[in-house]
């Protein structure tokens, strides 16, 4: 980026869904499958998680 800000996106290699869990992998500099447990535990403890990917699918704009 040539402004230096670091901006989150949808990741468009990082994909397997929608590119929710990749982005934020890429944002934060850290294993995309880390993020994927994260989410599936959080799915499974409650169920939160359906609703945040959902809420950051219609926020999140995708990668360019």
């Amino acid at each position: 980026m040539a402004d230096g800000i670091k901006k989150l996106t949808r990741s468009k290699k990082e994909r397997v869904i929608f590119g929710i869990c990749g982005g934020l992998a890429v944002y934060f500099n850290i294993d995309p499958i880390i993020v994927r447990v994260l989410f599936v535990i959080s799915v499974l403890c409650g169920g939160a998680g359906v609703i945040a990917y959902l809420i950051m699918l219609l926020v999140v704009p995708e990668e360019a």
